[in-house]
């Protein structure tokens, strides 16, 4: 059977596209999109990917019904970088066999996941 091979691209509407564009740079390091084709794109490096379709209203979609969760090296190291920043985060007590977590919302409201992945995701 033919599969995927990874994820390609993640749209979502947004009130100011540009700035949130910039929050995602500026905060997490992810590229801004190239505004031409030919310029490079943000690369992910390789790691496990979850897609997990939930019941509407679940509390881990928060209201917007979605949720990214972002694979980071360094969970402390990234909370930090944020906090820093003025940005809220979240970080679950809980340390679980296939890694820790942490929660923040970007500017618009939207639910961010950041994962340390260990275990055998690590």
């Amino acid at each position: 059977m033919e599969k995927v091979t990874g994820i390609g691209g993640f749209f979502f509407a947004a009130q100011d596209p540009q700035a949130l564009a910039r929050w995602y740079s500026q905060h997490l390091g992810i590229d801004e999109v190239p505004l031409e084709y030919g310029a490079p794109s943000w690369r992910q490096e390789a790691g496990t990917t979850v897609l997990a379709p939930m019941e509407a209203g679940s509390p881990h979609l928060g209201s917007t019904g979605w949720a990214v969760n972002f694979r980071v090296r360094s969970l402390d190291a990234m909370v930090a970088q944020l906090q820093e920043a003025g940005v809220a985060v979240e970080v679950d007590p809980e340390q679980y066999p296939n890694g820790r977590f942490a929660d923040l919302r970007d500017p618009e409201g939207n639910r961010v996941q950041l994962w340390e992945p260990a275990g055998d995701d690590a």
